[in-house]
């Protein structure tokens, strides 16, 4: 009695066990009245009858529709088998689908011309999964797609083999997988049990057919395969294979890791490099500090110095002194200058804005909430130099950052070459500013300030879109030229400011600026301090959670 094991496949519904159903077919014997379970027998199935040659009367068997396998016939003629192979993949690109559809599977049995009385039960079961009805056979059968021998062991069957079919190589230019000297080893057990007592009853006594009796086994099996190969040790443990699932272009529970600096570092030539460099440069100013009080030591230069001592009379008169609202608009000055050089810089290095702003009534004017806060700033800053320049003008005190005369590029140039060699020139902050003062104010705040606004509010959405003209004659790009130097130069003019007046008596300077007072205290130092304070507070604060709210009082703000 031969007892063959249905091959299974994908199942039919996501979730599902493979198809069809694992099941163990064994034809009974003539007469056999067994139950079948209703699962595998259809319906319309009718019962065995007794008889051995007794035809069975219905329409044929067909074969199952994706299978490929022909069911025998049941007419009452002799049963054929005709087992075709299940084909797979090609085995080189392009090519047909392997084995080619003439091949005969490995080890098939022979045809019979006996006739042979199938059970419907069984029957039934072919119809279903299209595998050919059992029979028996002379010799066993082999499995259809390893080509492995099976050999009977009463209820149970135990299929060994030498060799597994071999698929496509796991590598490139590859041997096929699995290995050559892998075996393949399969327990069938006919009878219904719980996997624990497969093993038990696997190992058991063969039990002959006629010892079995009448009752037929239930057709409910379990198919135990394992794969096993001195290459690869133990059979439970997952092959190697490299990681291939990607976490997709937005992962979200991807561990955050430090991003890798852009700017690679330095060697140690380049860093012996900017040492030497820096050397450089310290050599070569003090080579020209000597160099110039060289020069100043010869009697030409001694009368230039006492032609130009540095500074000349206004040709207006002008109250000494400084009002408090200039010591204001110098504070505010200053706390709006670092804001918008700290904001400027952010634009240029910022790819990726986290924040948007949009003006109310124009959704097309959305620009990146830095560059509102840019603005902003630069309004404020223009209000406040407007308001200085109206004072200025209306006090009489313009006269001392505008020049009056020509003489005050000999009298500057006489001050940079004292300022140079260290022998500072005389210094009357509170009446008149020297000559190389007066140009440096007077650049700043008619030249570089004005110079600043213009070419940002080329850049900024304030700018006519429809000025066709006026955009052609002032084109974009000389704005985008010129707005980063200007911001060099205030940059370069608060550095060299700033240690001009600690290098040149900074607590009666910081008096001037802060305290409206010529006296030599520290009241002016400690408001110098405060105002530290307050320009570091707003530094920390110009971050997206504090401007945001103050953006939405003018617009509408959005995240990227």
């Amino acid at each position: 009695m031969a007892t063959r094991m249905l091959r299974r496949g994908l199942p039919r519904v996501p979730g599902g066990e493979p198809w069809p159903p694992g099941l163990a077919v064994t034809p009974g014997a003539a007469g056999s009245d067994a139950p079948v379970p209703a699962a595998a027998a259809p319906p319309a199935a009718a019962p065995a009858t007794s008889g051995a040659d007794t035809p069975l009367e219905g329409p044929p068997v067909q074969a199952h529709s994706t299978s490929g396998v022909s069911a025998p016939v049941l007419n009452g003629s002799a049963a054929r088998g005709s087992t075709s192979v299940r084909r797979g993949l090609p085995r080189v690109p392009g090519g047909e689908a392997w084995p080619p559809a003439n091949a005969a599977p490995e080890g098939a049995a022979p045809e019979r011309a006996a006739p042979e009385v199938i059970a419907p039960e069984v029957a039934a079961l072919a119809s279903t999964s299209g595998v050919d009805a059992p029979r028996e056979e002379p010799s066993a059968p082999q499995h259809p797609t390893s080509g492995v021998s099976a050999s009977e062991v009463g209820g149970a069957t135990t299929q060994r083999g030498s060799s597994v079919r071999r698929g496509l190589p796991r590598t490139a230019g590859g041997e096929p997988w699995p290995p050559a000297d892998t075996e393949v080893v399969e327990r069938i057990s006919s009878r219904s049990a719980s996997p624990s007592s497969l093993d038990e009853r696997a190992d058991a006594a063969p039990v002959s057919p006629d010892e079995q009796g009448d009752a037929a086994p239930v057709v409910d099996a379990t198919a135990v395969t394992t794969l096993t190969a001195p290459a690869l040790g133990d059979p439970s443990i997952p092959l190697p294979a490299p990681r291939t699932v990607w976490n997709g272009s937005a992962p979200r529970h991807v561990a955050a890791t430090a991003p890798a600096s852009d700017r690679p570092r330095p060697t140690w030539t380049q860093a012996i490099a900017g040492l030497l460099g820096a050397a450089a440069v310290g050599i070569l100013a003090a080579a020209a500090v000597a160099f110039v009080r060289a020069l100043l030591s010869f009697p030409f230069m001694q009368d230039f110095l006492a032609a130009f001592p540095g500074e000349y009379a206004p040709a207006v008169a002008v109250e000494p002194g400084f009002a408090p609202w200039v010591n204001w608009a110098h504070f505010f000055n200053v706390f709006l200058m670092v804001l918008i050089i700290r904001s400027g810089l952010r634009i240029r290095n910022e790819k990726r804005p986290t924040a948007f702003w949009t003006p109310r009534g124009d959704p097309k004017g959305k620009v990146s909430l830095t560059i509102w806060f840019h603005q902003a700033l630069d309004i404020l800053w223009l209000v406040n130099g407007v308001i200085f320049v109206v004072l200025l003008f209306a006090t009489g005190h313009w006269a001392r950052i505008v020049p009056t005369s020509w003489e005050v590029i000999p009298n500057a140039l006489s001050a940079a070459l004292q300022y140079v060699s260290f022998d500072w020139p005389t210094e009357h902050g509170w009446v008149n500013y020297n000559s190389l003062q007066q140009l440096a104010y007077f650049v700043t705040v008619f030249i570089a300030a004005p110079l600043a606004a213009a070419t940002g509010f080329r850049m900024s959405g304030m700018w006519p879109k429809k000025a066709e003209r006026l955009s052609k004659a002032y084109p974009i790009e000389w704005a985008r030229a010129l707005h980063f130097p200007v911001m060099i130069y205030f940059v370069v003019f608060i550095i060299g400011h700033v240690a001009l007046v600690f290098l040149t008596g900074f607590l009666r300077n910081l008096n001037h600026m802060y305290a409206s007072s010529d006296a030599v205290g520290w009241t002016g130092f400690w408001v110098f301090v405060a105002s530290l304070v307050v320009i570091a507070i707003g530094w920390v604060a110009a971050r997206p959670l504090v401007i945001a709210p103050i953006a939405k009082l003018f617009g509408s703000v959005s995240g990227r």
